[in-house]
């Protein structure tokens, strides 16, 4: 076994090899820690939260996962006397100062979960197999965030048009029915520099596909971006869409404001009951240098409230982890910074 990373009086902590699982997990096992076998979530730092006996055998314990440089656990599973595993991880993310900790529902009872006070998450209204049809939460922090129904992108570069989109459903100007591949690619096709969707595009976009709902463009560059990675030859005519679209912009009245957005002012928008769609590079959540819009709709003591139209399942992550997502201020405001030469970008939905 591991030597243990941490150790109080109620738990123990030890990091999770799936090649080599500690000793101390078989008996309390069967089919369920060889599912957690199955992938490799390393990317995810899996570690157990075990319960000791007075004689020192473990009589319950969780896998624990999350993603870096954010402020939630996630139960994948407990095994043994769930209702001490669940309790132990509550205290360790409390320990860490955390927001929030997650159950993925792979085997949980709902009953099992109110009793050790979490709350349902809505499932998402179009499922995509790979994870659990359930998932639960429960928050540390002092406040709790609802959030939109949660929609994950169908390709790998409609990220905009999905958190236009679930920005949109929820806050009740497109119905929750229309959350699919053809609204997604349909958005997707209005705003897209070919094929990623750039923030002014994007803001005259929505503009457009929701004439009532006010919108401004925060970018604090005046070069074409989202460039880097095509030849100079690509880049040319993608450009000039960049500046066909400021253009529009300007026609339609969706405001360009050259200031990035700081933390403090996207808590202060969602505090307004405005929405942010933000640009973020995947490097710190995902180690890839990948720029990437989320949803900021929520806030908490200490972090801001995301929903990701991406989840990684090759890597054991699911809708639970990027619905309702927290992120400390300062880690959200860091992943902002995008491209080598940083630049930020965001959209606003102010209230309708």
């Amino acid at each position: 076994m591991p030597p243990p990373r941490e150790t109080t009086a109620r738990s123990v902590v030890v990091p999770f090899q799936s090649d080599a699982p500690p000793a101390a997990l078989a008996p309390l096992g069967g089919e369920v820690p060889e599912r957690w076998r199955a992938l490799d979530r390393s990317a995810h730092a899996p570690h157990l939260v075990a319960v000791p006996d007075d004689d020192g055998r473990w009589r319950a314990a969780a896998l624990v996962t999350a993603r870096p440089h954010t402020s939630y656990l996630k139960i994948v599973d407990a095994v043994g006397d769930v209702p001490a595993a669940v309790e132990a991880v509550v205290a360790h993310a409390r320990h860490r100062g955390l927001a929030q900790v997650k159950w993925e529902g792979w085997t949980t009872r709902p009953e099992d979960a109110a009793a050790a006070g979490f709350t349902p998450l809505r499932p998402p209204p179009v499922a995509d197999g790979a994870g659990p049809e359930t998932g639960y939460v429960r928050w540390l922090a002092g406040a709790t965030v609802t959030g939109p129904p949660y929609y994950g992108q169908t390709t790998h570069f409609t990220c905009g048009a999905v958190t236009a989109l679930v920005a949109h459903a929820h806050r009740g100007t497109l119905p929750e029915a229309a959350l699919g591949r053809r609204a997604e690619l349909t958005l997707w096709r209005g705003a897209t520099n070919f094929p990623v969707c750039e923030p002014v595009g994007l803001g005259v976009a929505v503009r457009r596909t929701w004439p009532g709902s006010p919108v401004r463009v925060h970018l604090d560059t005046d070069r074409p971006v989202l460039l880097d990675h095509l030849t100079e030859d690509e880049r040319e005519w993608r450009a000039d869409l960049q500046r066909v679209s400021r253009t529009e912009a300007a026609e339609t009245g969706v405001p360009v404001d050259a200031r990035p957005l700081s933390s403090d002012e996207i808590r202060r928008a969602v505090g307004r009951g405005e929405q942010v769609l933000l640009l973020v590079s995947l490097t710190a959540m995902q180690g890839w240098d990948v720029p990437h819009w989320v949803l900021v709709h929520g806030a908490v003591p200490g972090a801001l409230v995301v929903d990701d139209p991406w989840a990684g399942a090759d890597r054991g992550e699911s809708w639970v982890d990027a619905h309702l997502l927290p992120v400390a201020d300062a880690a959200l405001e860091e992943m902002s910074a995008v491209s080598s030469d940083p630049f930020h970008g965001a959209v606003v939905l102010g209230r309708p």
